[in-house]
């Protein structure tokens, strides 16, 4: 992880938020290549469910909320972690990861070094309060929403008609959510300011078990398709100990981090819990009227939630290779930061030109990185760690005959291309 970390710094992947004032401790800032790397996250997971089903639609619910969603879903009683604090070091922990925990003053594990000196556990709730308005009163109190789904909830109504869509269908979302972590940590795997990807899929109430193993098939799936080690992915099906208050059944997929197995995105079947509760709450009736069947129910939810960032960390540290000469990220095409680098031999003798014209041409269908900067080698070890899949040079040969060095990432094989055969080449070869 510490090498992962330091090439994220490097690179310009990913910066400790407020750096140069110390930093702020959980929360991260994306750079140039963070930023693409995130990006093509979010533009696969939004094509994979939207673009290409007709049955589920997208939403983007404001962050801020009515108090009372919170207190309709249970956050605002339930919404809890245990936590305890060290007596020696004034650190908190909490209470359920002690075994995980370790000393921030010595580096020694929590448990058994330091169990004397913790305080009993306590509550603490892990949203982030705010005011609205320009008093600050009980009245005025808000939320930054702990999840996105709730959002997709209490828009069930608006979305259904427009939309007309009946069960099943699904609504997705991507967007921020924050919670007051007691231990954030193990880099940008839990912060307290992330971005998920949520879908919640509404459906009859006796198809939830088919609709489950349905999805939970289809998140795995999408996981291999953007290039992640199968053997390093597996499931994990909750135990009734380990199911949430809202959940019949649910699945973790895991990763294999280097600090072990790990949850990566969970699949739930949430029943009808949740609109019941805003129906309790609100007022309004948010069941559906089957007109084939003549039958009315609150539809059963079979919910996907994954992490952007915890997305990417996965894509980072299953990408990181070591090898004697460089390191190289492996990205998939699919969601490498930059697809192409292009390279003058030398400035001289036109050559810029002609990679300049090349960069021109390429960045009309693909993300380009142009480098004139230090000897060739050192060039391609650059994009190895940025993970740019191929890598183009203009050389004298160029000049005299129109062929450009095309460079393999992964094998570093080159072979030469026609300038002019650029973009079908790399059409076929990153598609």
């Amino acid at each position: 992880m510490d090498k992962v970390v330091s090439l994220c710094k490097r690179r310009g992947f990913i910066f400790q938020s407020s750096e140069i004032y110390g930093g702020i401790n959980a929360c991260w800032d994306y750079g140039p290549l963070g930023v693409e790397l995130k990006r093509n996250i979010k533009e696969l997971w939004w094509r994979e469910m939207t673009q290409v089903r007709e049955e589920i639609v997208g939403l983007d619910a404001s962050i801020l909320m009515h108090p009372s969603v919170w207190q309709a879903s249970g956050h605002v009683d339930g919404f809890t972690d245990p936590m305890v604090d060290c007596r020696e070091c004034k650190a908190r922990f909490r209470a359920d990861q002690l075994d995980e925990a370790k000393c921030p003053r010595t580096g020694k594990p929590v448990v058994p070094n330091c169990v004397e000196h913790l305080t009993e556990p306590r509550a603490f709730n892990l949203m982030f309060k705010t005011h609205m308005g320009p008093v600050e009163e009980a009245g005025s109190t808000v939320y930054l929403r702990p999840e996105t789904a709730q959002g997709i909830y209490v828009n069930f109504l608006n979305v259904i008609g427009p939309a007309r869509l009946k069960p099943p269908f699904g609504i997705a979302q991507i967007g921020k959510a924050f919670r007051n972590e007691i231990s954030p940590g193990n880099f940008i795997f839990r912060s307290r300011e992330f971005e998920q990807m949520e879908m919640q899929y509404f459906i009859p109430p006796d198809d939830d078990r088919m609709w489950f193993e349905y999805w939970r098939e289809q998140r795995m799936e999408w996981y291999r398709s953007i290039g992640l080690t199968e053997k390093k992915m597996r499931f994990h099906d909750h135990g009734e100990n380990e199911l949430a208050h809202y959940a019949k059944e649910a699945t973790d997929i895991e990763y294999e981090f280097p600090f072990g197995w790990k949850e990566l995105e969970g699949i739930h079947n949430r029943t009808d819990f949740d609109l019941k509760r805003h129906i309790d709450h609100s007022g309004k009736d948010l069941s559906y009227f089957d007109p084939e069947s003549k039958s009315r129910y609150v539809p059963f939810i079979i919910e996907t939630s994954a992490g952007v960032d915890r997305t990417l960390l996965t894509i980072l540290v299953d990408a990181y290779e070591e090898e004697p000469e460089r390191v190289v990220m492996r990205f998939h095409p699919s969601v490498a930061p930059m697809s192409v680098g292009v390279f003058p031999l030398v400035k001289r003798d036109g050559m810029p030109d002609v990679a300049r014209n090349i960069v021109a041409d390429l960045r009309r269908y693909y993300r380009v990185f142009y480098d004139e900067k230090g000897a060739i080698g050192r060039r391609y070890r650059r994009q190895d760690e940025a993970g740019t899949p191929f890598c183009v040079t203009v050389d004298s040969q160029t000049l005299e005959d129109g062929t450009v060095t095309v460079r393999d990432r992964d094998s570093m094989d080159q072979e030469r291309v026609p300038t002019e055969g650029l973009i079908p080449y790399f059409r076929d070869q990153l598609s």
